[in-house]
């Protein structure tokens, strides 16, 4: 990955979740993609935290624009390596969030561990 492909992802991904378009968000994501959050474990009540597949990261994600409304993202940073990415922002409320992001060779998330400063 390449700073610009780095940093093309991160302002697409950051636009789509500001325009609370669901498709446009979903468009990143590969079939298979795994994500790990403390924000899922606690919308979900699972203690792992993690979502596995497509379909259920977008039903996890529909519920959370639903229960955030005035959810909004402002990127503070971008980090790449080969095939990774590491997207630095701060949400509406001032949680700092960093969200470590492989990324398949076809430029899509397989894999996502989001980590939080509250």
């Amino acid at each position: 990955m390449t700073k610009e492909e780095a940093w093309n992802l991160a302002n697409h991904w950051v636009a789509a979740w500001n325009a609370h378009d669901l498709d446009s968000i979903m468009t990143h994501y590969e079939d298979s993609i795994e994500l790990t959050s403390p924000v899922a474990a606690q919308l979900l009540g699972t203690p792992d935290g993690k979502i596995v597949g497509k379909t259920n990261l977008r039903a996890y994600f529909k519920r959370g624009l639903e229960a955030y409304p005035e959810l909004h993202f402002r990127l503070e940073e971008v980090l790449w390596g080969l095939n990774s990415v590491v997207l630095y922002y701060t949400n509406q409320k001032g949680t700092r969030t960093a969200e470590f992001m492989e990324v398949s060779a076809v430029g899509k998330v397989v894999r996502v561990v989001a980590n939080y400063n509250a």
